[in-house]
């Protein structure tokens, strides 16, 4: 588990400091213009956005249903009743993101061999297994377990879990996060991609790995089993057409699951784990093997991003971009029932309520006079739960070459506990955007804190992500913590209770008791940055050395 180091503050302190020299544009006062431009921001208006996106009749607005074509055809209406331009390309509101669906039939138990002792583990309980590849069946027979620690390639920190070692046809079990005892590693407690579900696959099947197992305790994933059981139950989705390596088997097993499979082996799992902390680690051959049958539906059926703009006022700046970004999709719809009686994913705070912001500046930009200097663009992305493939296809193919995106400002839920004191920025220190996030902040008599949950890596589970894969800076905000009128800690309890009990549950939805005047403050600091990125001088910029920052060269040297 990652630990909170006292170090990190000052690492905040001397990025903010980067940030504000960078720009010395940002000003620490709203104007009467200012302020009011953005009392178009309103609770009714939130809430009447949310109710509708996640009610039962959306189903869930899982990607390619019934639900999701709703879902675009509400933001499109939305969009052209604003008096918004379609962006997506051709004069369209959509743009097209074609998708393969793959619905696994895992067996109700797997059973793990060692000589002549066996373990059977229950799928869902213990176990969960997904078909690595759009097929409709793979078996994996007799294939060897090979402990390969956290399953990192990481040449600049002089980092190899895999030693060269010939991992062909193996099933790798893989500890979840990236190494955390070391400050000097891996940026020691904030978690990097490396500590990602989503790259330990990718590390596997470079691998010419049969299959891997991620290992799930609640610290290193920073959600409990149950996330896992319903967000990789039922229909997964990958963009069609992508070739990259694949593997038979991807799975999760619980932490007493992987014990027990260390057992089986004649190895104890924590003293595994000890062991992969180091640069010497080496992968540990087991010495257990796995049969395994998978069958799986498999169909093709597409979603969209659905996109507007509002063009720029300066001649010489309307072809840069500002966007404002959040996802329109849920999980759908289960097979089953819980124990409420209830099936359907609404995704009420995860993500309408993003969706309700993104709309609610829509509108207030709409009504704004004059226009900001470059262009706004709005951008409702699919498919986001299903690993940000919506917008990872729109960093793919931009309707505005990369070099001319100047930011991307990214909503992933909103605050619904109340007022704050603080303004909580996920991956604050990566770019100059701070520099306008403690201006407007400031001028709400607030503060700016660094991710409070460094160790879940944040950043790299939405969909800024995408873009800044192609060099765009952005903007991610968390609800603050530090709630106005309740006792310390209270923010917290209710965040960690929210990632417990309603994360990727069915109840996720919409109440009438939510407090949102914190949400209708943070989307109001949004607008105000957005709209200052959008007058100033010049684009922002990845601080110097950042990991993103080779990639922004790029795309604005392909664009003079």
């Amino acid at each position: 588990m990652k630990r909170f180091r006292f170090t990190s503050l000052v690492f905040v302190l001397a990025c903010t400091s980067l940030a504000s020299a960078q720009d010395t544009t940002a000003t620490h006062s709203l104007t009467t213009a200012e302020m009011a431009a953005a009392e178009v921001i309103d609770e009714d208006g939130l809430r009447g956005h949310v109710r509708f996106l996640a009610d039962d009749l959306l189903e869930g607005r899982g990607p390619g249903s019934r639900g999701d074509a709703i879902t675009q055809l509400y933001l499109s209406t939305q969009f052209q009743t604003l008096g918004l331009s379609p962006a997506a390309g051709d004069g369209q509101w959509l743009q097209s993101v074609p998708l393969v669906g793959v619905n696994t039939n895992a067996p109700p138990t797997v059973t793990f061999r060692s000589g002549d002792e066996n373990l059977t583990l229950k799928s869902v309980d213990d176990f969960m297994s997904t078909i690595g590849s759009p097929t409709e069946s793979a078996s994996v027979d007799d294939a060897e377990l090979i402990f390969v620690g956290y399953g990192i390639q990481a040449p600049e920190y002089d980092w190899d879990d895999f030693k060269d070692a010939d991992l062909r046809g193996k099933i790798l079990v893989i500890m979840n996060n990236d190494p955390a005892d070391d400050p000097e590693l891996f940026e020691g407690s904030r978690r990097l991609y490396y500590g990602r579900w989503d790259y330990k696959y990718e590390s596997a099947a470079r691998q010419g790995a049969a299959g891997a197992i991620i290992i799930h305790t609640t610290p290193s994933a920073g959600y409990p089993w149950q996330v896992i059981q319903t967000s990789w139950a039922g229909e997964e989705f990958e963009l069609r057409g992508v070739e990259t390596p694949r593997m038979k088997l991807k799975a999760w097993s619980t932490d007493d699951a992987a014990k027990k499979i260390a057992t089986l082996a004649g190895k104890d799992l924590d003293e595994l784990r000890a062991a992969a902390e180091s640069r010497d680690f080496r992968p540990v051959p087991l010495g257990v093997t796995l049969s395994i049958e998978l069958t799986a539906s498999v169909r093709q059926q597409d979603t969209a991003n659905v996109i507007a703009v509002l063009p720029g006022s300066d001649p010489d700046r309307r072809d840069e971009h500002v966007v404002y970004m959040a996802h329109h999709d849920h999980l759908g719809m289960s097979a089953e029932r819980d124990i409420n009686g209830d099936n359907i994913y609404n995704g009420a705070i995860d993500n309408a309520s993003g969706v309700a912001a993104l709309l609610a500046m829509a509108k207030a930009y709409a009504q704004l006079e004059p226009r900001p200097a470059r262009s706004i663009m709005f951008a409702a992305v699919a498919a986001e739960e299903q690993g940000l493939l919506g917008s990872r296809y729109f960093a793919a193919d931009p309707p505005i070459s990369a070099g001319k995106l100047a930011a991307v400002i990214n909503m992933d839920g909103t605050n619904i506990i109340g007022r704050t004191h603080d303004v909580n920025v996920i991956g604050m220190g990566k770019s100059s955007l701070d520099a306008h996030v403690q201006a407007i902040a400031k001028a709400q008599g607030r503060i700016v804190t660094p991710d409070h949950f460094p160790d879940r890596g944040y950043y790299y589970r939405s969909d800024q992500f995408s873009l800044a894969k192609i060099g765009v800076p952005g903007v991610y905000l968390h609800s603050g913590i530090q709630v106005i009128g309740k006792p310390d800690g209270w923010g917290k309890e209710q965040l960690d209770q929210w990632v417990e009990k309603i994360y990727h549950q069915p109840s996720d939805e919409y109440l009438e008791d939510w407090d949102l005047t914190g949400a209708i403050d943070d989307t109001r600091l949004l607008f105000h940055v957005g709209r200052r990125v959008a007058d100033a001088a010049e684009m922002p910029a990845w601080t110097a050395g950042d990991e993103f920052e080779a990639a922004r060269q790029k795309a604005i040297a392909e664009n003079p």
